[in-house]
């Protein structure tokens, strides 16, 4: 007892109501948010136009918030519209909110693309609040009132207008309770949700006996109820109307009965149709209640009788097309990282060690100075008997290609072999034989300079063919080891080109095109070697019947010379096989057709014979004598791809800026002047460096009048003040020159080196690297293609899609190191211009449009079916009495009378013995509705009779497993 007398054992218990609980901060917060995004007051709006929701454009704006330790996110959805203009008068304090004025709104029923909100109360702006990811749904009533309370409070705080929602249930059943507040006024939004359609409530009657019980107006009699009905019929039965797409004749590519043309052309289209429905809504749009009868019972809900018509098609999910299937798989191929070798077997690459010494003891031949050229067909043989092995080591059930399907394809890659004997002299047409109505409609799609915006390759050129047909075996005939197959063969033939002076044909002329892809390059430059030692072959030949030389006026010949481009004075016919030789001098007869010295510059003492003259300056003369000064026949400068170009850039990079550095990188780069001194010196003996410049470099040769001694104006020169500089690698390069024309002089360009480069180059690449090297090639096909077809459907939203393709493939493939991951976007986007065209293509053949169809009213279904490509819905003007209505009217027919096994009528249109019900009975034109959607909308005072008249609306959906009332009920606050 004394101790429950001590007074320090009593515990007090202190509560501080000052302390805010969770749910405090939470309608606090609620409250925070809203004042950020200025939701508070009044806010006038422009009156709604009509269709403005489906073509403005809608807002939406997110912030998390929480409840004790629950998430959630809070949304603003809003459409964004300019603000409404300011008459000067002061808005009324009891004006009814922008929300309510939208509930009683007819211009935008049914919207065809908006939140299920929108659709369903009709409001412009709003606020969701949801729970966060990864949060339970709000399932309890006890939640849902806390929320709604919070909500409300929070609204009433700080006189928001705008609806805040609660979604409530799980996220699929998509419900939300929410309230709007204005002066005096309060609208309730609420939701029924079931799976099944109570049997009293599956018709007109029904919904509004609900709708006049829920607004319990005391008034009589009751103020008219608006009715906006939609009714949906749904058409999937396409049976009468075949599907256009021909499939690809598998037969004859895998018989490898290919020829050219099929190689040349990439597969289109979808596999499957790509329209799985056509959705069909009609909607009658401004009823009144009394006009119209909908009951258990009977129904004046006749379709074809509706207003208003509008349909939408419903797509197939990721449609198989043959274009998308073809870029995808060969852009897999990126990826692998098998070599040939690991493809195809070391069996199929190597042979016994005699066997590859034979091959490197001929090759080795070829570099082995010598005066008896070696036989024509040595190392061409041994390349043979190399492909010859390859095939005997590879077992026929190994082998990814067959041999037809192999010959057949080296013959559309190199069509000039199909030939016997082909004279090398034959120039380098650079266009295969193909279809000429095809190859002009390709020319004529594929602009000018549409190759080098994609860094691809010329149209139809060896590397743009070969592209084609990687692409082709990659899907068809083996994947990476057909490809593997192909380009090992392709490889050996570019060597035997090589060693047999054979052009590659289907190659532009000149150096290698900078503007294309790196491996269009190699080829090429391989073309340029081949070029460059046929022309040295020929002028080591002659033509000892015509005493002329092989060349003319210091050019190589036509014929020779086909695919070189070099300029004046640049000749290359006497160059030898070795690096480290010197050119071959020339017989008398074999000599080019130089500029000879006379007989005084022969006898002048102590004067070198001059040598590699090709034509005497037409004004200038030397500055120390009367002779002429004479343009030297010089090297011509070697070609380079960008690889090149790329790594001698890092080289003269890596020197740096020392002196040192400095001297060496002028130094490497003044191999072409040097070569320059050596031809003007051989032919202008006794010359100087002021001659040179004066021919070379005109601008470092400065010229001035002066008065000599007598008083007479001359004109003296002298070199630039650059010429002048201690040091000057030009001086330092004439001292250094020697007199020696160009035939003797060792190579600039040395072919033989340049191809064993590009050929080793070739041979090494894996299936991955070819893939990548070509895939601007295929995607350049692949855009050509949808060009193609797109002109046959005309279709403007693809070309202007096309033109974006063109943008973004123009910029990733510039990138010397592309990403991957914006590539395979880039080939999905392409896939989606070809779903589109396939699209399109279906919608003709079942609207029964036909290309050569004429007519204004074939050209109205021609616009209604292009508008379906791009817009969410399309209204059919005069509904079921225009042209394209009695089409839509005889698909539905056909659908139900092969549904029902009737035979089809020639009367399509009768309908004097259709039963007008919404069920669609036995003999209906319609199927049965797959939705229906019912608006009840009026104005009444709740919740007395003397109360403030309010906007009530109740937006019912019927579907065989849906069914949801979704109703804003209004009432006055005022003195309730």
């Amino acid at each position: 007892m004394a101790a429950d007398s001590d007074p320090e054992s009593e515990v007090f218990e202190i509560t501080d109501f000052t302390t805010a609980s969770e749910w405090e901060r939470f309608v606090s917060r609620v409250e925070e948010v809203l004042n950020d995004w200025k939701l508070v007051g009044q806010d006038s709006k422009n009156p709604l136009q009509k269709g403005e929701f489906n073509s403005g454009v809608w807002e939406e704006k997110s912030q998390e918030i929480s409840f004790a330790d629950f998430r959630f996110s809070v949304t603003h959805i809003y459409l964004k519209q300019e603000a409404a203009p300011s008459d000067g008068k002061d808005a009324e304090e009891d004006a009814v909110p922008v929300a309510m004025q939208d509930l009683l709104c007819m211009k935008n029923d049914f919207p065809p693309r908006a939140h299920c909100l929108v659709r369903w109360y009709g409001v412009r702006e709003f606020v969701v609040i949801s729970p966060g990811v990864n949060c339970e749904a709000i399932i309890s009533e006890s939640k849902c009132n806390l929320l709604l309370s919070s909500v409300s409070i929070s609204l009433a705080n700080i006189g928001c207008q705008v609806p805040v929602f609660v979604q409530i249930q799980q996220k699929w059943r998509r419900m939300y309770a929410g309230e709007c507040q204005g002066p005096g006024v309060r609208t309730d939004f609420q939701i029924v949700h079931l799976r099944r359609v109570p049997s009293q409530y599956n018709h007109l009657s029904g919904l509004l006996d609900i709708f006049k019980s829920k607004i319990g107006c005391g008034l009589t009699p009751l103020p008219p109820v608006s009715i906006a009905i939609r009714f949906t019929y749904v058409l999937q039965d396409w049976q009468q109307c075949s599907w256009p797409q021909q499939p690809p004749d598998f037969d004859a590519l895998l018989s490898g009965e290919v020829g050219g043309v099929e190689f040349g052309k990439l597969p289109f289209g979808a596999c499957e149709d790509p329209v799985s429905e056509l959705h069909l809504s009609a909607t009658w749009p401004h009823l009144t209640e009394g006009i119209v009868v909908d009951n258990d019972v009977y129904s004046d809900l006749d379709p074809l009788q509706a207003p208003q018509w509008s349909v939408r098609v419903r797509k197939a999910e990721n449609p198989q097309c043959l274009l998308g299937e073809f870029l995808s798989e060969f852009f897999k191929l990126c990826l692998h990282k098998e070599s040939t070798e690991d493809l195809l077997g070391k069996s199929s690459l190597e042979d016994e060690a005699k066997d590859n010494s034979d091959i490197s003891h001929a090759l080795s031949k070829l570099t082995e100075p010598t005066a008896v050229p070696l036989p024509k067909l040595s190392v061409s043989n041994m390349v043979h008997s190399a492909r010859k092995r390859i095939r005997r080591h590879r077992r026929a059930d190994e082998s990814p290609l067959s041999s037809d399907l192999l010959n057949s394809i080296l013959l559309y890659l190199f069509p000039d072999a199909a030939e016997d004997k082909q004279s090398e002299g034959t120039p380098n047409k650079g266009v295969y034989p193909n279809l000429e109505g095809q190859l002009t409609l390709k020319k004529e799609l594929d602009d000018a300079n549409l190759f080098s915006q994609l860094k691809s390759a010329p149209l139809d050129s060896l590397t743009y063919r070969l592209a084609l047909c990687i692409c082709l075996v990659n899907f068809y005939h083996g994947g990476a080891r057909g490809v593997a197959h192909l380009w090992q063969e392709f490889v050996l033939e570019m060597r035997y080109r090589w060693e047999n002076n054979f052009l590659i044909h289907g190659l532009d002329g000149g150096p290698p095109d900078l503007r294309c892809c790196l491996l269009h390059q190699k080829l090429q430059m391989l073309n340029c070697c081949i070029e460059r030692k046929r022309a040295r072959d020929d002028g080591r030949k002659g033509t000892g019947v015509e005493k002329k030389g092989g060349c003319e006026n210091g050019r190589l010949a036509p014929q020779s010379a086909s695919l070189t481009s070099a300029s004046p004075g640049k000749s290359w016919e006497s160059w030898s096989d070795s690096e480290e030789e010197f050119f071959e001098c020339l017989s008398d007869t074999d000599e080019l057709k130089e500029v000879q010295p006379t007989e005084q510059e022969r006898s002048a003492s102590g004067r070198t014979k001059p040598e590699g003259r090709l034509q005497p300056h037409d004004k200038l003369t030397l500055l120390n004598s009367d002779e002429p000064l004479y343009i030297p026949i010089t090297q011509e400068p070697g070609p380079m791809t960008e690889d090149a170009l790329e790594e001698q850039s890092e080289v003269l990079a890596k020197l740096g800026t020392s002196a040192e550095g400095a001297h060496l990188r002028a130094r490497m780069q003044s191999a072409c002047l040097l070569s320059d001194m050596e031809s003007f010196k051989a032919a202008n003996p006794g010359c100087l460096l002021e001659d040179f410049v004066r021919w070379y470099s005109p601008r470092d040769y400065v010229e001035e009048e002066v008065t000599d001694e007598n008083g007479q104006t001359v004109v003296r020169g002298d070199l630039s003040t650059r010429m002048k500089i201690p040091g000057n690698m030009w001086v330092e390069a004439w001292e250094t020159a020697k007199a020696t024309p160009a035939r003797r002089q060792r190579r600039l360009f040395d072919d033989t080196k340049e191809a064993e480069k590009v050929l080793h180059y070739l041979a090494v690449q894996k299936p991955s690297d070819l893939t990548r090297h070509l895939l601007s090639c295929v995607i350049h096909a692949a855009i050509l293609k949808e060009k193609e077809e797109e002109v046959a459907e005309d279709i403007p939203s693809v070309r202007r899609s096309i033109q974006q393709l063109v943008s973004l493939a123009g910029k990733l493939l510039h990138h010397p190191s592309p990403d991957y991951k914006k590539l395979e976007d880039l080939i999905s986007q392409v896939a989606g211009v070809e779903a589109v065209i396939a699209h399109a293509r279906s919608l003709k053949a079942k609207f029964g449009l036909g290309k050569n169809d004429t007519g204004e009213e074939v050209e109205g279904l021609r616009r209604f079916v292009i508008s379906l490509l791009d817009e969410p819905e399309v209204s059919v003007i005069d509904a079921g009495r225009s042209y394209v209505g009695s089409i839509i009217h005889k698909l539905f027919v056909s659908a139900q009378r092969a549904a029902l096994l009737a035979p089809m009528e020639d009367e399509v249109g009768r309908t004097d013995d259709r039963k007008a019900t919404a069920g669609g009975a036995v003999g209906a034109d319609f199927p049965p509705p797959a939705g229906r959607e019912i608006l009840l909308r009026t104005c009444v005072p709740r919740p007395a009779p003397y109360s403030k008249p309010l906007p009530q609306r109740l937006f019912c959906v019927l579907m065989k497993e849906d069914f949801r009332l979704a109703g804003a009920f209004s009432s006055d606050t005022s003195f309730f």
